[in-house]
């Protein structure tokens, strides 16, 4: 405003310039243009002057265009052009410019696309002192090319709208009549707008725009001009030509679905395809989407079409039922044409429901609109897949709708155990009943020659585990990796095992943090150590036994691991929460896996070793690193005379330790420095543990039976040991194992009585176990409370308690739980887990899309895991505390129903529980009430 004042609004160009304003008066008013303000950049601001302006007559253009380029110079320069892509220069030119604007017209061709830079620079005469432009100037644009030749337009022709079940035609051509191939794929919509999914196109993948791969020097910023070097670079304002800013931006994007996929498929010149489909069961919309190429051409198309018929129904069904159970099937039949007036509905059911009553019912209509019938199902005593179809005529016009849905005993699983020693010729006779339901019960009959390990109860109790922190998800892989080192699989099992250790080792992708260590929960921010040790382990020795594992995932974890090794303090560490014992065992376990990652932290290994209050669990972690490493006679000195008995412990967090865990771990050393006789002595000791009738964690389980695992290696018995059993069939086998372990199913014949013998045909002694497991068809628990006090109430918005034995249907109510720490113990219960299954007719909402988890009186959680019918919760309670967790659910289906018992428990010590029974619930019309 001419008083050195006033107001200077600031863009940011293309290139990441500031651009300022001038206002023209002091209320702030700006009419003037812009001009170059250099770079935000501090270093780049020094050269702000040597940059050049200038721009294309449009923004994008076609093989053959000519490009114009507007270039602002003085009378006295000269130019320079260059035509650069991703790797070299396609072109150069040299030419003369006029004071003002210049038009340089250069031919776009096929090397152009899909994007090239033209690069100009500005040379003026040394000693000019007409103008005070710097000597050299230069600027880089981008120049969008298009080669249609490299496009290809498809077609597809299809009707307006489809039939369920019905064929229809859908018709592929080159709009031009151009050869391609091409894929087709038929989806419904809905499915792709949960993640807005755009169709395919892969020319602008191919044809993306490439990034400047030349790179340009000269020395003009180190000649002295005639004003005076690097100050005029400072002081000149370049052409005074403002540019402008960029204005938009790209614009980002229980049922069976419709997801149809065909081809690939090849086109001749100037022909069509045609593709007889047929729409499955299903009401709504579907893209239809073409993706083609050819010879470095591609391109896409898409339409959408409804999918609808006169006559259309909508049954619906609880996510999953529960055996015994009663429910109420609404189908709402819909009238879409004045044709439809009287409507036949049948119900039909697989063996595991039945209806209640007439299967068939009659919908009269006047009009075009919608009516409701019901009909009563009842579900059997089994599980599986149930299986429900409706159908729906009406003359000519007939709808059908297929349910299916799981059918699942929410009860949890017992275990029976028979066992007996056999002396050589010794025979034995077992007398037994299924536990559980049927289709729930199995059995299991575990011959071995060694101690017995319980293989088969331990093994079932870590794959049915509900739930998944990572510590228990390796759990459940660990043992299957050596696994076939002690019982003789069966095709079967030789199948299934290597499925369930890949799957082990994809889901922990889903624990990975960006530090590259694993969190304890999925989507958890802060890596956990021993979690990052012991799933890291996991995927080291699957690995080595040539199973896929992403470099990505192992490299990632192998750097944060050797930075927590290096980072380690013993008494201030970043896990500072762990008791100084805990840290050391952490961080011998650390410098264990990266050994056996051949990245062995021989320095911190040291560091380890010499710290004076070492405890013997550590000593024994860390000289399995050093025989890892190596380093074998390191090892054997360190354990030499070191005690091998474990103080009685549990741990609920930290390492999630115990003394027999910690014997597996002495076991792997021992292992590893090959004293058979001392490892073989640990084997007994783990062995008369794990066939107790005592529970032991995930963590410690899983150890004990990898470490025994390793140490059978795969070394077979010199002798087969021998045996006749019969499996409750009424027949004689032969059965016999080069194997440790031998297992065999026994088939359940009836829920009575059942029997199973076998007699030993060894020169040995043989050990015997019948293991039977079932789920009961309702609740056999009682009301518990050990070390905590559990309190279960249901509630209306109001706050008002109510009668969960019978609700009306549609009412929404929150199940509250209240867990307090009644032990006299002044100690903090971490790893806590609260397990609600709910009824199958309750509907819950997940507290993930609502507010109800952050309610005034609801406590903090580590994580809740929600599914279809129930919610796990994990949390930790200090001494006396109370933790409040809410549920919020509708009573969404009418019928009759069994609620499990809600349970809460330390996962790592079995006796911190408490339980609250279950039992059953209606949810009822409300003129029934």
């Amino acid at each position: 405003n001419g008083r050195g004042e006033g107001m200077f609004p600031i863009e940011v160009d293309d290139w990441g310039r500031y651009l300022i304003r001038v206002c023209d008066d002091e209320s702030g008013h700006c009419t003037g243009d812009f001009f170059y303000a250099g770079y935000p950049s501090g270093d780049e601001g020094g050269k702000s002057a040597t940059m050049l302006m200038f721009s294309t007559d449009k923004t994008e253009y076609q093989v053959g265009d000519n490009v114009e380029l507007n270039i602002p110079a003085s009378n006295i320069a000269r130019g320079f052009l260059t035509i650069e892509n991703g790797s070299r220069i396609l072109a150069t030119k040299w030419f003369t410019v006029k004071d003002g604007e210049n038009k340089i017209r250069v031919n776009a061709n096929d090397q152009w696309s899909p994007n090239v830079y033209a690069h100009v620079t500005l040379l003026q005469p040394h000693s000019q002192e007409e103008n005070d432009l710097p000597m050299r100037q230069y600027g880089v644009i981008p120049i969008r090319v298009v080669d249609p030749a490299t496009q290809l337009d498809p077609v597809i022709t299809m009707p307006d709208k489809i039939r369920p079940e019905a064929e229809f035609t859908v018709e592929v051509k080159e709009k031009s009549g151009k050869p391609m191939a091409y894929t087709i794929a038929v989806v419904d919509e809905g499915l792709l707008d949960l993640t807005s999914y755009p169709t395919p196109d892969p020319w602008q993948y191919f044809y993306a725009k490439e990034a400047l791969g030349v790179k340009t020097w000269d020395m003009y910023d180190n000649v002295l001009g005639a004003y005076g070097g690097d100050l005029e670079r400072v002081l000149s304002v370049g052409g005074g030509v403002g540019g402008k800013k960029k204005k938009g931006a790209d614009q980002a994007q229980r049922f069976k679905p419709v997801v149809m996929h065909l081809g690939p498929f090849y086109l001749k010149r100037g022909r069509e395809g045609k593709h007889k489909l047929t729409m499955p069961n299903y009401i709504g919309s579907v893209r239809t989407m073409v993706v083609a190429a050819h010879d470095g051409a591609y391109g896409n198309a898409e339409t959408a079409t409804p999918v609808k018929q006169p006559l259309m129904i909508l049954a619906t069904l609880p996510r999953v039922l529960g055996p015994s159970e009663n429910v109420k099937l609404p189908v709402n039949v819909f009238a879409m044409e004045k044709s439809v007036k009287n409507v036949t509905l049948t119900v039909e059911a697989n063996d595991l429901v039945e209806v209640v009553g007439s299967n068939t019912q009659t919908v009269n209509f006047s009009k075009i609109g919608d009516k409701l019938a019901e009909f009563d199902l009842r579900v059997k005593e089994n599980i599986g897949i149930a299986k429900v179809k409706v159908t729906a005529k009406s003359g000519k016009e007939v709808a059908t709708q297929e349910i299916e849905l799981q059918v699942r005993n929410p009860n949890p699983y017992m275990t029976d155990v028979y066992s007996a020693i056999l002396e050589p010729g010794e025979s034995w006779q077992q007398d037994f009943s299924a536990v559980g339901m049927f289709g729930t019960n199995e059995g299991v009959l575990e011959v071995s020659n060694i101690p017995p390990l319980n293989l088969g109860e331990r093994m079932k109790y870590l794959i049915r585990y509900p739930h998944g922190c990572i510590e228990q998800t390796t759990s459940s892989g660990f043992p299957q990796l050596y696994v076939d080192r002690m019982i003789q699989l069966d095709e079967k099992q030789k199948k299934q095992v290597p499925v369930n250790i890949q799957a082990t080792v994809d889901r922990l992708k889903k624990f990975q943090t960006s530090s590259g260590g694993f969190a304890y929960w999925p989507g958890d921010d802060y890596a956990s150590a021993w979690g990052s040790n012991y799933g890291g382990h996991f995927i080291l020795e699957a690995k080595e036994l040539g199973f896929v594992v992403p470099d990505n995932l192992l490299n990632n974890w192998k750097k944060f691991q050797k930075k927590k090794a290096n980072k380690y303090n013993p008494e201030d560490g970043e896990d500072y929460w762990y008791d100084h014992n805990s840290r050391q065992l952490d961080q011998a376990y650390r410098l264990y896996t990266l050994a056996l990652a051949g990245s062995p932290e021989l320095g911190a290994m040291n560091r380890l070793r010499g710290e004076k209050d070492l405890s013997a669990v550590a000593k024994w972690r860390l000289a399995a690193a050093y025989a890892m490493a190596g380093k074998k006679d390191v090892a054997v000195k360190m354990i030499t005379n070191l005690d091998r008995d474990v103080k009685e412990y549990v741990e609920l967090s930290y390492t999630f330790g115990s003394s027999l865990r910690d014997r597996a771990m002495i076991l792997e050393t021992l292992n590893l420095v090959k004293d058979r006789k001392a490892a073989a002595e640990m084997v007994q000791a783990i062995s008369d543990n794990m066939n107790s009738e005592r529970w032991y964690s995930t963590q410690t389980t899983a150890f004990c039976l990898m470490s025994v695992g390793k140490f059978l290696g795969n070394q077979k018995a010199e002798n087969e040991f021998k045996f006749v059993y019969d499996p409750n069939e009424g027949k004689k086998v032969n059965g016999g194992s080069v194997n440790p372990v031998f297992q065999a199913n026994v088939p359940v014949v009836t829920i009575g009585s059942n029997n199973v013998s076998l007699q030993n045909t060894s020169g040995g002694v043989l050990y015997a176990k019948l293991i039977l497991t079932g789920q009961p068809l309702q609740g056999e628990e009682t009301a518990a409370s050990n070390k905590l006090d559990i309190k279960v109430a249901y509630k209306d918005g109001d706050g008002k308690v109510l009668d969960p034995k019978r609700i009306v249907q549609g009412t929404d109510f929150v199940a509250e739980v209240k867990v307090t720490n009644i032990s006299k113990v002044n100690k903090t219960y971490r790893e806590m887990a609260l397990s609600q299954v709910f009824p199958s007719g309750w509907e819950i909402t997940n507290s993930r899309m609502d507010a109800v988890s952050g309610e005034e009186g609801v406590s903090s959680f580590d994580y809740q895991d929600i599914r279809d019918d129930r919610v796990y919760t994990y949390y930790y309670i200090k001494p006396g505390q109370t933790r409040t967790y809410k549920v919020k659910l509708t009573a969404a289906y009418q019928g009759r129903y069994y609620m499990a018992a809600t349970a809460s428990e330390a996962m790592y010590d079995n006796t911190i529980n408490a339980r609250e029974p279950g039992g059953w619930v209606e949810v009822v019309k409300r003129k029934d009430i």
